[in-house]
């Protein structure tokens, strides 16, 4: 990497700014709106089935109410939700790890963002044709599974050029400005909704769902035009010329031949990424479906929701910033085991005392905010430190292909629970399942003691198993 004065300060900035593009679909399109209010809500039962609930009295995580067929055609609505999402992991799967390795090769990272934030877009705006009817359920939900697949494909170029807008001592800040815009975003978009939702849309007819649809085309408006500083401003790297330019189904082999010299000579490494990519999968899985657990389990409000939604986002924002501290002090891997072991915890408190009713999510919403942003922030600065000098492009390029590689997994898990036991609530286990297996996985994970990794003696020690 070069010398900080070497990376103008709009490089950096635009590409941080990119974070804040994206930012609504992923908070009011996949987390606390459209697809929690919207897509799993009573719009898309029979309309029999919907009437059954016409006086908002059922609440889905009482068991007197769960057994009803209005509260399990939405636990049928989330869990083949759910299934989508699977499904759209796996797409993920096969296509991010050796897409990203292209891009890398023959230079053309920042190509694969525009192309992929443009299908994005795309995919937001074909959501304003998502009528309020059962009919429209599955079109809704495919063009959100594919939405993912674009956002997934852009994150994986994009976290990649992190290293192209930095330098080893800005890292973190370069990283952290990115987080810190989008969590700014996520409240901004928030609270727009809720602004519109009080001032009752200027009195247009919103029936036939057309305020969510609305918002939809909105995410796509701020999408397209906060992306333009990073098409403008963020120059696309040069081909790495010491990376074989093959085949697509070649590169496949190219990959594995990577990860096998990973695990060959930086062991420890290896098997942080694989740990990481489980936990991290699980975080993904607390914020996709805690919009949909507190509007269809905990009979949260659409303004609820939304609310509810801002101060997740306010919370894990502070919590990271806070994190960074101790993160210096403690080290990474302190933090990340006490992150994740709050989540557990606080998950398992919801699921348990679920029939209490909204404080309770509340409560334990905010814990698990705290810890999401933490453990998020941690792990990515503790790879920096336990990387090879000679392969921190190459290690933080697997970083990102690991986390898509296993993005199924909690999509996967939060369908199969609802399935198995018939109710919305069950999904929190599939998740803490998740979170428990990336703990584990940490714990078994051999890393140098933190003063050596904070005074850069890593690469001596990391091959260690």
């Amino acid at each position: 990497m070069t010398d900080v004065t070497e990376v103008p300060r709009k490089q950096v900035v635009s590409w941080a700014v990119w974070d804040w593009a994206t930012q609504p679909f992923n908070s009011v399109i996949l987390t606390f709106v459209w697809v929690s209010l919207y897509l799993v809500s009573d719009s898309f039962l029979p309309a029999d089935v919907a009437a059954q609930n016409a006086d908002d009295s059922l609440v889905c995580s009482r068991a007197a109410d769960a057994a009803s067929a209005y509260c399990q055609g939405l636990s049928d609505l989330t869990e083949w939700y759910g299934w989508i999402t699977f499904a759209a992991g796996i797409l993920v799967l096969l296509l991010a790890p050796v897409l990203g390795q292209r891009a890398d090769a023959s230079g053309s990272k920042k190509r694969w963002v525009m192309g992929a934030t443009i299908a994005l877009a795309l995919a937001q705006f074909a959501l304003f044709f998502v009528l309020a009817d059962p009919q429209y359920f599955w079109y809704g939900a495919i063009v959100v599974a594919l939405g993912s697949v674009a956002s997934e494909i852009a994150g994986v170029n994009y976290n990649a050029m992190l290293l192209e807008v930095s330098t080893p001592r800005t890292i973190g800040r370069v990283s952290g400005l990115g987080w810190g815009l989008g969590y700014i975003g996520g409240i901004l978009a928030l609270v727009i909704v809720v602004v519109l939702n009080q001032l009752d849309w200027f009195g247009l007819d919103v029936s036939d769902g057309l305020a969510y649809r609305l918002i939809a085309v909105g995410a796509a408006v701020w999408t397209i035009v906060f992306a333009l500083p990073f098409f403008l401003n963020v120059p696309e790297a040069p081909a790495r010329l010491d990376r074989p330019r093959v085949g697509f189904f070649e590169s496949y082999v190219v990959l594995v031949k990577d990860i096998k010299g990973l695990f060959d000579h930086h062991r420890a490494t290896f098997w942080f990424l694989i740990a990481s990519a489980v936990y991290r999968d699980g975080l993904a899985g607390v914020f996709a479906f805690g919009g949909v657990l507190a509007a269809v389990s905990f009979g949260f409000s659409p303004n609820e929701v939304i609310i509810f939604g801002i101060a997740l986002n306010l919370v894990a924002g502070i919590s990271t910033i806070i994190a960074g501290r101790l993160d210096d002090r403690f080290g990474a891997r302190a933090v990340i085991v006490t992150a994740l072991t709050v989540l557990i915890v606080s998950a398992l408190f919801v699921f348990v005392f679920r029939e209490e009713g909204k404080t309770i999510f509340w409560i334990g919403g905010i814990v698990l905010s705290a810890a999401v942003g933490p453990a998020q922030a941690s792990s990515r600065a503790l790879l920096t430190r336990v990387a090879p000098d000679n392969m921190q492009g190459e290690v933080f390029g697997l970083y990102a292909t690991t986390g898509r590689v296993m993005s199924f997994l909690s999509p996967l898990l939060w369908a199969l629970f609802i399935g198995w036991f018939g109710a919305t609530h069950f999904g929190i286990l599939g998740l803490v399942i998740i979170l428990a297996l990336g703990l584990g996985m940490l714990l078994l994970v051999k890393l140098p003691p933190h003063q050596q990794l904070r005074d850069g003696t890593a690469s001596a020690t990391a091959s260690q198993v």
